[in-house]
């Protein structure tokens, strides 16, 4: 069996073991912890970092681990705590599609449609753009790894693209008084707006080149 083939049905296996994994354990048992042991730092230290660990597995937003950090930290700490998290737990699935690498059909047409993005873009611009736009974060990370992002590049890019929305999650946990499920995602479409006009302004010289060119 060719090795590519290999790593596709390793890929498909942990595609499928995170749609039961979504499925059947919700978000809700992480918020209950995380109001048990928010006056004990230590343990509330443990609890973000098994969470970001386990983020990609349960398909988590990572703006629900980021209002986590928020509500046990407060805004001055949480921020640079949430954005290290967010940026560290997207490595996950980026690596995880870099590892699958070569493909066909599906795969091997969404690695083609972010290279070719990547390639007009440039790999930073185009992960500052694809975390500004309001896109689920670990289908953006599988699309980089699959069209051959650098690391360095995908690191701070993500850093950078997702800034704010890691302001705005973590703002909003810190003023949070009790944690639910819908304080934990909700996201202001002024936010949204806002991010997509920054994305928007980001493309205008590669879609000006592109057009150009032809």
């Amino acid at each position: 069996m060719p090795r590519y083939v290999r790593r596709q049905a390793a890929s498909l296996g942990v595609l499928a073991a995170v749609v039961a994994a979504s499925v059947l354990v919700g978000p809700d048992p992480l918020l209950d912890t995380a109001r048990r042991v928010a006056d004990r730092p230590a343990l509330f230290a443990g609890l973000l970092v098994g969470a970001y660990l386990v983020r990609p597995l349960f398909a988590w937003p990572t703006s629900l681990v980021a209002v986590l950090v928020g509500y046990g930290f407060g805004p001055v700490v949480g921020f640079p705590v949430a954005l290290a998290g967010t940026t560290a737990s997207a490595l996950a699935p980026f690596l995880l599609a870099r590892y699958v690498g070569e493909g066909s059909g599906l795969v091997a047409r969404l690695g083609a449609s972010g290279e070719r993005f990547f390639s007009a873009t440039g790999d930073l611009r185009g992960m500052v753009v694809s975390r500004l736009l309001p896109a689920p974060s670990d289908p953006v990370s599988a699309t980089a790894g699959l069209s051959g992002v650098s690391t360095g590049a995908f690191v701070v890019g993500t850093a950078v693209g997702e800034i704010p929305w890691t302001v705005a999650a973590v703002l909003a946990g810190s003023s949070l008084e009790r944690l639910s499920v819908a304080g934990a995602s909700a996201v202001g479409w002024e936010l949204l707006t806002a991010g997509v006009a920054v994305a928007l302004a980001l493309l205008a010289g590669p879609a000006y080149r592109a057009a150009s060119a032809r």
